[in-house]
Parts: structure tokens; C-alpha cells; sequence
């Protein structure tokens, strides 16, 4: 059985769906769709989806801010949300979800990363909740072997990643730092990894299923900013993953980064990342 999961962080449910997501929607015939950025109430996600879909929702503490869901053709088993130590605010930032796929469990975490800003508390935060999914991570692999990771994780990991990775070393969302816990997250479970900064870690062995299917080639990006002619020179970056453990991720057969095909059909300054599973 093929599953199709897609992710995309809206910038808002609403105002996109104004610009046409639905449209995007009900053509791709996705069975779990996560969003991030959902900035809406959970009666707004039900009227805008409708009745087919499961929705679970987790809303951020500041109304109108951040938001994660995830949607499905099938009923969750069971849901979690937070992430971290009692004492740190993820809500509307992490959410997993059981689907019961035939006779096995699929774990699906729609998840959005703080963007963090360079010597400010933001980054703070945004280290604080990159450690969390280094503990999560291994905690969900030993609950499914079949589980996925996606979202908005606002950083790029490699130079292919990032048109302009020269210009943005020193940015939030390239920084040596950040880039060094996708290091440990794709490098070899259990073994010492060394990160792009340096330090030495133990990789979690999961899998970027966007880098292993697009090989070695600069991106495919999946954000790009809405100032200058960034969208129309493709001067993206690559900041929304299907991170997969290794049974799931050798599952997969087909990888899509739904680029609308000009600046004035987009409806998110994101675009949607769609994977199939064959499970």
C-alpha cells in the first residue's frame, strides 16, 4: 500500500487558502498532511479541510503564532504533544500521531523549528528545542521502526542546501551550530560524528529522504523569500525535511517539492514536500 505524506508550512491556513491551496489539495490525493504555521483556531482547520479529514491540532501559546497539525484520511490511534522538559514552551511546534497501516504503526511528527536569530534568545530557544528532538529522536525509533519526522526545520543543513550559503554563514539557519545536530541526526546510529563545527556526537542514523532521492544537486530549495526576485531566480533553501528512519525511508518511491510555477500562483512562501510511502 502506497501512503503519500505531505508537509508544508502554510504562513498562515487561512490566507492560504485564500490563494488556492485548496485546489493544491484536492489534487494531490495525500493521505497524511502535515502542517506547520497553521496560525488558525481548530475549528477553522475543520471548515477549511472538512469533514474527511482527522485533524489534530496543537495551537501555540500566542494566539494567531507558530501552530502545528496533522490531517488524515484515517483516525490516529494516538496523539502526543510537547516536547522537551516541563518547563519549556513547544506548544504549536510538535505534534505525533500512531496510523495503523494494515498490521503495522506508522509515526508521523509534524514538527516547526524555532528560526532563531543570532545571539539573541531566539537562538537559545531554538537550541533548546534542537536538543529535545536529539532525545525525542531515538524514543521514536524504538517505538516504531516506522516513523517520520517533518516540517519547517529552518536550518540548511549543507551547501546544497542554500543558494547564497556564502552570504548567510553567519545567519540563523546556517550556522555551524545548527548544522551540526543534522550532522548527528543523519549520521550512523550510535557511532562519534563530527559536526561542521567541530564538535562530536552520536548519530541517530535517520534519513534526509529529500537528499537521498535528489542525490547530489543543489537543492531542491522549498522556501524562498518574498523580498527581491528570490523565488523567480530560484534563490532558495532546502528548510523542509521528511527526516525518516532507515525501514521507512527504504520504503520510499517518489519525492516532490510542489514548486508552483510562477511567483503570483504561490499560495505560501513555502512549497509542499510530498514523499510516497510504499508500505
Amino acid at each position: 500500500m502506497v501512503l503519500r505524506i505531505a508537509s508544508v508550512n502554510t504562513n498562515g491556513v487561512r490566507a492560504a487558502y485564500r490563494k488556492g491551496m485548496g485546489d493544491w489539495l484536492a489534487a494531490r490525493n495525500v493521505d497524511i498532511l502535515a502542517l506547520q504555521e497553521v496560525r488558525a483556531s481548530t475549528e477553522d482547520l475543520e471548515q477549511l479541510l472538512g469533514s474527511e479529514w482527522d485533524i489534530l491540532h496543537d495551537a501555540a501559546t500566542a494566539k494567531g503564532r507558530a501552530g502545528v497539525a496533522l490531517a488524515s484520511r484515517r483516525k490516529a490511534s494516538i496523539h502526543r504533544v510537547a516536547l522537551g522538559a516541563d518547563d519549556f514552551d513547544s506548544a504549536g511546534r510538535w505534534i505525533e500521531a500512531d496510523y495503523e497501516v494494515g498490521d503495522q504503526i506508522i509515526t508521523v511528527v509534524s514538527t516547526y523549528v524555532h528560526s532563531g536569530e543570532v545571539d539573541s534568545p531566539k537562538q537559545v530557544e531554538k537550541y533548546t528545542f534542537l536538543d529535545a528532538m536529539t532525545e525525542r529522536m531515538p524514543q521514536l525509533v524504538a517505538h516504531s521502526p516506522l516513523a517520520v519526522l517533518i516540517g519547517d526545520l529552518n536550518v540548511g543543513h549543507r551547501e546544497l542546501d542554500i543558494r547564497n550559503w556564502k552570504g548567510n554563514r553567519k545567519n540563523a539557519g546556517f550556522l555551524p551550530q545548527e548544522r551540526a545536530y543534522f550532522d548527528r541526526f543523519f549520521g550512523p546510529a550510535g557511532e562519534p560524528v563530527e559536526g561542521v563545527d567541530g564538535s562530536v556526537g552520536p548519530g541517530l542514523g535517520w534519513v534526509d529522504v529529500g537528499r537521498r532521492w535528489a542525490g547530489e544537486v543543489d537543492g531542491p530549495y522549498t522556501w524562498w523569500s518574498n523580498r527581491g526576485q528570490a523565488f523567480d531566480t530560484d534563490t532558495g533553501w532546502r528548510i523542509d525535511y521528511h527526516v525518516a528512519t532507515p525501514a521507512l525511508a527504504d520504503t520510499v518511491t517518489a519525492y516532490s517539492v510542489d514548486r508552483a510555477a510562477a511567483y503570483d500562483q504561490r499560495w505560501s512562501d513555502h512549497a509542499p514536500v510530498v514523499v510516497d510511502y510504499d508500505v
